[in-house]
């Protein structure tokens, strides 16, 4: 399966449209489906290359974690988002837990959970970086967050992983800006104690 071809990406995706589409996508129509990532094609790109760039060197680029991500969205299928915001926050979590599994693996291979043919003239072995456990680290305190309070969870989702603005948060989540303030606040707050 390919991704449908992008859409102009010096047009800004209109919004009233997004919805339409996205409507339709929950009905069941894949074509519809198919538009709204071709039309948000630039926010998603810039969405994966953000946490990309947050997680340290991993085998994905920004690309190939859009396409990974469209994959699992079609896959969940039934999915139902009343508005782009929602669905760049969702797709934001979707990558999130792209770039997770891909960690986890990563760390199960170093202790030996794949088996790798050695000979004398491979030289020493490329570690891989250290920011795998930062990674895992961030990913944990994240869910330990999401127990204590989802809201401030979800307000970092969207302002970390997905790119949204303050005001976007608010009407996304249904609160003023200066609650979005305070729960950024909080949860950096906690984030940092936590990964201590």
């Amino acid at each position: 399966m390919t991704l449908p071809p992008a859409a102009d990406p010096t047009a800004p995706p209109d919004g009233a449209d997004i919805t339409r589409l996205l409507r339709q996508a929950s009905a069941g129509d894949v074509a519809a489906a198919d538009e709204v990532v071709a039309r948000l094609y630039a926010d998603l790109r810039r969405i994966a290359g953000s946490r990309l760039r947050q997680s340290g060197d991993l085998t994905l680029d920004a690309t190939a974690l859009v396409h990974e991500s469209y994959l699992r969205l079609q896959r969940a299928g039934g999915l139902d988002f009343p508005d782009r915001k929602h669905f760049l926050g969702y797709a934001a979590r979707v990558m999130h837990s792209i770039v997770i599994d891909q960690v986890r693996a990563r760390q199960a291979e170093r202790r030996g959970g794949a088996l790798q043919q050695v000979t004398f003239n491979t030289g020493i072995a490329d570690l891989a970086p250290q920011r795998d456990d930062e990674v895992l680290r961030v990913h944990e305190a994240l869910a330990e967050l999401a127990a204590m309070d989802a809201r401030l969870a979800q307000v970092v989702e969207m302002r970390y992983f997905a790119g949204l603005t303050e005001p976007e948060i608010a009407e996304t989540l249904g609160v003023t800006e200066r609650t979005v303030q305070r729960d950024w606040a909080k949860a950096r707050l906690f984030l940092s104690m936590a990964m201590k």
